[in-house]
């Protein structure tokens, strides 16, 4: 079955990554889950202060 998620490589400093993990474990998800749900935050945040960001598809 294909999944339909882009793949993408996080290098970060092993402290900061054991602190994700940290409040991964207590919100009950995985560390990858846990920075989906971020990035939806800030993009979020970002598109209430500057309007919406258009994505590729809806480019063209």
């Amino acid at each position: 079955m294909k999944d339909d998620k882009s793949r993408y490589t996080l290098r970060v400093a092993p402290e900061l990554l054991e602190k994700l993990a940290y409040i991964a474990e207590y919100e009950g998800r995985t560390k990858n889950r846990e920075l989906e749900q971020m990035i939806k935050q800030r993009v979020a945040a970002f598109e209430r202060e500057h309007g919406t960001i258009p994505t590729a598809q809806e480019q063209g």
